[in-house]
């Protein structure tokens, strides 16, 4: 740990931007230098993927995506984080951080696993009938965007249904639909940096925010329910997106837990 202040930052801030912006740096040496890709390593997989090591379950939330990726993510921190950790102290606030990682990850793989499950079930009953209907209804249910080919491929197979190689061939394809969905990595401390700012919400809730899209102020209490809902609604209407909807709402739930359980006994939320 780096000690002391950096432009009035606080502690453990100040470290978890200088963490992450060095994995990322370290992700882009790696990848170009001897084509390793961080990411997939570091990166959360599903628990019963191939690729899931116990440790990703922190280190996702220390990877990103992209420079853009990083800069939200640690903008947020910066603004909110910093404010957090000068009323809490440094051991509250980093107890709080990864809690709120943590939460989020357990909360988004509880979500994959519901999801997942799902497609194993509509994958096993096209398995025991492999028909155009079947397959078809399973593209509909757990494929985001299918390509165009998937459907003319349909199209031909309803032509010829008793066509082995069709048969076959959809098979693979729905074996490996599943596949990839398991290993589909997660990275990024999105849900920690929506825990902080639920909990600058809470402590600050008539504090004006003055937003970018449109340009207008908003009570903090505000925003945050705004923000949550709309999580909330593009995770229950988009749970194809490369986006952890259900990640974010995991580190807002478990950052608003905690807090309640810090001050059960007193009315102040801090």
């Amino acid at each position: 740990m780096i000690t002391g202040r950096l432009g009035g930052i606080p502690l453990v801030v100040k470290n978890l931007l200088i963490i992450n912006a060095l994995m990322l740096f370290a992700d882009f040496i790696a990848a170009g230098t001897f084509d390793i890709h961080l990411t997939r390593i570091l990166g959360l997989y599903y628990f019963e993927s191939e690729y899931f090591r116990p440790y990703q379950i922190v280190t996702h939330m220390f990877m990103h995506g992209g420079l853009a990726h990083l800069f939200f993510n640690m903008f947020a921190l910066w603004m909110f984080g910093r404010v957090l950790e000068t009323v809490w102290g440094s051991q509250r606030f980093l107890i709080y951080y990864f809690v709120t990682g943590l939460g989020a990850a357990a909360l988004h793989t509880f979500v994959n696993y519901l999801e997942i499950s799902s497609m194993m079930a509509s994958a096993q009953e096209f398995m025991n009938h492999p028909t155009p209907e079947l397959f078809a209804a399973f593209i509909d249910d757990h494929i985001t965007r299918p390509r165009r080919e998937v459907y003319d491929f349909i199209i031909r197979w309803s032509d010829n249904p008793e066509n082995s190689a069709y048969i076959s061939q959809a098979v693979n394809m729905v074996r490996n639909s599943v596949t990839a969905q398991m290993n589909i990595p997660t990275v990024g401390a999105s849900g920690a940096v929506f825990g902080v700012l639920l909990a600058f919400g809470m402590l600050f809730p008539n504090t004006r925010l003055l937003l970018l899209f449109p340009p207008i102020p908003i009570k903090a209490k505000y925003f945050v329910i705004a923000y949550g809902l709309l999580e909330l609604y593009l995770g229950l209407t988009r749970p194809g997106s490369n986006i952890a909807h259900f990640a974010h709402l995991g580190g807002m739930l478990f950052g608003f837990l905690l807090i309640r359980y810090w001050n059960r006994n007193t009315r102040k939320f801090y």
